[in-house]
């Protein structure tokens, strides 16, 4: 692999010991959680219902919402810029603009805005396992090989926390979805009531694992020609590991904890790459002082985000109907994630992009 490329790309190339502690810290914590969660509950263990929200009350402050506070540095700094004024200015419009209209579609179609909201976060949790996968276990290696290979696993991992809950927990599903449309018209949330009959879900859950099937088996045929096979162990394992865990945790807890643990912590690991200081302490090991460096960073906007979260409650005219319940409070903060989601899709795109994510090869190479 050349450095010159990579040197000017943030974050494309990653030093072996930043590489070792993102294995360490990050990968090896939500792989061996994730394992622990699936056995204690295929094993029967079942918890208070007040429980499974409390990873969502977490990730108010623990990764989630934050892991999201900080576009408005990683775009300049993937460009080589000073964040302040212009680039900070113009992410600061887009998240206005976007969000704005994605707020606006709430209320004049909230059904719309709930299965578009699904289809982001597939799209967005999808691409930062595939980001994962390409860059922190193969360290830019070739695998997954290709766009086509790279677009199959993109939608294979999306859809196992987006799909498989629909597909185990219907009734939950429901509830969530029926919880966020009754906010803006009650009298909506029926229309998806043919989403959670067995027979979609047969049909859906066949598709999908023939897509796993097909995007596995393409993936091992390249790896065994580029002597990735050790990634591609990884990526069964991962998927496997997921889809058992999606099938068996309820829906709530598990996609609850998986944000915090799983995604948030992922994204966070390549925006601290791409702050010189940030990574120079994970490649020493300083761990501590790159996750300060990084809460320093979200902190701003993530108070700003929570302010934003209080007045919405205030807005919506749905709230007041439902009570201050576990789902109506959960409802009240995906229209939130979904507001700030779109905007932050779409410069997560740009870092895809920039990075060389779908490049037929790793950038340098």
């Amino acid at each position: 692999m050349g450095s010159g490329s990579v040197s000017r790309i943030p974050g494309a190339g990653i030093s072996p010991g930043a590489h070792r502690a993102i294995r360490c810290r990050v990968l090896w914590p939500s792989w061996l959680l994730t394992a622990a969660l699936t056995l204690l509950f295929a094993t029967g263990l079942t918890v208070p219902s007040w429980a499974e929200y409390l990873p969502f009350a977490l990730s108010l402050v623990l990764f989630g919402l934050p892991h999201g506070a900080v576009d408005h540095l990683a775009a300049p700094r993937l460009l080589g810029r000073r964040p302040w004024p212009w680039p900070a200015l113009a992410v600061g419009l887009l998240y206005l603009f976007l969000g704005g209209a994605y707020l606006y579609l709430w209320f004049v179609a909230p059904v719309a805005a709930f299965v578009s909201f699904i289809a982001l976060t597939w799209l967005h949790w999808g691409g930062g396992d595939l980001h994962a996968l390409t860059a922190f276990v193969s360290n830019w290696g070739a695998y997954p090989v290709g766009r086509a290979r790279r677009v199959l696993a993109l939608i294979l991992r999306g859809g196992l926390p987006m799909l498989i809950p629909l597909l185990a927990f219907p009734e939950t599903y429901r509830a969530v979805a029926e919880s966020a449309v009754n906010l803006f018209a009650p009298a909506s949330s029926g229309v998806l009531s043919w989403v959670f009959e067995p027979s979609f879900r047969l049909i859906a859950g066949t598709a999908f694992a023939l897509l796993a099937v097909a995007a596995l088996a393409s993936g091992y045929g390249s790896a065994k020609k580029s002597g990735a096979r050790g990634v591609w162990w990884i990526d069964v394992a991962e998927t496997a590991l997921l889809a058992v865990y999606f099938a068996l945790v309820p829906p709530v807890l598990a996609v609850g904890l998986y944000f915090c643990l799983w995604h948030a912590p992922r994204h966070v690991a390549r925006l601290v790459l791409l702050d010189e200081k940030s990574a120079g302490a994970l490649e020493a090991g300083r761990i501590s002082s790159a996750l300060a460096r990084f809460a320093r960073d979200a902190a701003p906007l993530t108070i700003a985000a929570l302010v934003f979260l209080l007045g919405l409650y205030f807005v919506v005219p749905g709230t007041g109907s439902q009570g201050l319940s576990p789902d109506s409070l959960l409802a009240v903060y995906l229209v939130l994630i979904s507001v700030l989601t779109l905007p932050h899709v779409v410069i997560v795109l740009f870092m895809d992009v920039r990075q060389g994510l779908w490049r037929r090869a790793a950038p340098g190479a």
